[in-house]
């Protein structure tokens, strides 16, 4: 708010008018349209970083719609190596609940192993430093209330921007996934999906690699079950 403030001033030392309420009333347009253009949400791949969590085997036989979300995220993993969008891969408690799942294709990626509900542990940390802090997350996993409205939280608080592929995302119950991610949405995180991301990635068929994005949307996304739970949202 500060930076948005010192911002202003020279706008409104211009202003010939002397009315307070009119400079008042300038300040307010200022703000809220810094604002709006601050949290407008599109992503770019320059700025962009994808985190992948905890997609296991133990988890398979339990997650609703596991396998259409494991596809999903596979999808976005793909999209991510042609468009140079760095992934972080983690696994929660892998000697006790497996290896990420192979169908993902992640196993190129450096696994970190943790046993907090957060992505968010010091080797991340430090990737992302690496990285050079982007500034955009792209999120998908399990469990949608437990470690990925965690790791939304402390994105957030870093001051990341957080998109939640809502149909690469999920839980044991759809009722926790569905009040995570109404949850999620009202701590200030973007609700998105798997094409949506594609196509805002790319922005225009003449991108060089659109044809490559293309074919991973040959497919429609697989059905995850949020059409009829939408308006929870």
């Amino acid at each position: 708010m500060a930076i948005m403030l010192m911002k202003a001033m020279p706008m409104l030392k211009s202003c010939s008018c002397t009315d307070s309420a009119t400079v008042s009333s300038n300040l307010h347009f200022f703000v809220v349209t810094s604002q709006s253009v601050a949290t407008i949400g599109r992503l770019s791949t320059k700025d962009s970083v994808l985190f992948l969590c905890d997609m296991q085997e133990k988890f398979r036989p339990n997650i609703f719609q596991f396998t259409n979300i494991v596809s999903n995220a596979a999808r976005l993993l793909q999209a991510s190596r042609i468009l140079g969008i760095p992934a972080i891969l983690t696994e929660q408690y892998p000697k006790g609940l497996g290896p990420t799942v192979p169908e993902l294709g992640a196993a190129d990626l450096t696994a970190h192993a943790k046993t907090s509900f957060t992505m968010m542990i010091e080797q991340v940390e430090k990737e992302l430093e690496a990285l050079g802090n982007p500034k955009q997350a792209i999120l998908c996993g399990i469990e949608a209330h437990a470690c990925i409205a965690c790791t939304t939280f402390d994105l957030l608080e870093r001051g990341m921007e957080v998109h939640i592929v809502a149909d690469a995302v999920s839980s044991r119950s759809q009722t926790d996934r569905l009040f995570a991610l109404s949850r999620l949405k009202q701590s200030g995180a973007f609700l998105t999906t798997t094409e949506a991301v594609l196509l805002q990635l790319v922005q225009d068929a003449k991108h060089p690699n659109f044809k490559e994005i293309q074919k991973l949307m040959f497919q429609p996304s697989p059905d995850t079950g949020l059409l009829a739970f939408f308006s929870a949202l």
